[in-house]
């Protein structure tokens, strides 16, 4: 059976990630940062351990994975699809806003892949996938922040993908489109229906339509494919 640290598993797509792979067989331990009541239920229903750390704090994050390898084993495959928004027009952004959502969106990867990454090497054999954003590529008003964090991610998983390459090790990104969350839910219908009208497709995607494209790439069917994003945006870009 197949172990797998899903980073942001509670809610929304990494949610859905966390049922898809369960079903599909895989060991599944997830990690959350807030809404420890919601995070508690979600785990009980799907029996899914989920730990509390803040991706962004560098301590936090490396005694916590150490304590679920400890816990639980050694990893075959990792989803991180933690992430913050903090949106604002670029000239009134303070820096401690900047910095948070670089922190949590991109220099996390460190945190989350370091420990993980040599007990790959030594087995020879890895799935790395990383949940990037359709604003990465295109760009968004008030997003710079998020953009450029999520931006930089694809240029991570590039890169290591060619350094583990030779070692069965994939690395992969998956950048979704507007996507029916907890987070969308909150715009107002009518602001919802006009984004909708901006994707060609004419609607927005479903958690589950992220998370088989995530399971695909973790399986053996997609054993060829390393350093790609896989564009799930329903026409946008």
């Amino acid at each position: 059976m197949r172990r797998v640290l899903v980073t942001g598993g509670n809610r929304g797509i990494g949610a859905a990630i966390c049922i898809t792979l369960k079903k599909l067989g895989y060991d599944v331990i997830g990690s959350y940062n807030a809404q420890h009541d919601q995070a508690s239920a979600f785990s009980k229903e799907h029996d899914i351990p989920l730990y509390s750390f803040d991706v962004g704090n560098p301590n936090d994050t490396e005694n916590k994975i150490q304590e679920i390898i400890k816990n639980h084993g050694p990893f075959d495959s990792l989803v991180h699809n933690a992430g913050i928004t903090s949106d604002g027009f670029f000239h009134k952004m303070t820096f401690d806003r900047w910095e948070k959502v670089l922190r949590t969106n991109l220099l996390s990867c460190f945190q989350v892949t370091h420990p993980l990454i040599q007990d790959m090497r030594e087995r020879n054999f890895g799935r790395l996938v990383y949940i990037t954003s359709v604003n990465a590529l295109k760009g968004q008003i008030g997003q710079t922040n998020y953009s450029a964090a999520k931006a930089g991610l694809i240029g991570f998983v590039k890169s290591l993908a060619l350094e583990n390459a030779n070692k069965n090790i994939t690395v992969n990104a998956v950048a979704p489109g507007y996507t029916n969350t907890d987070m969308v839910s909150l715009m107002d219908k009518e602001a919802l229906a006009k984004v909708a009208e901006t994707i060609p497709a004419k609607r927005l995607a479903q958690p589950e339509e992220i998370a088989e494209s995530v399971a695909f790439l973790l399986s053996e069917k997609a054993s060829y494919i390393t350093g790609t994003t896989l564009h799930i945006n329903g026409g946008m870009f």
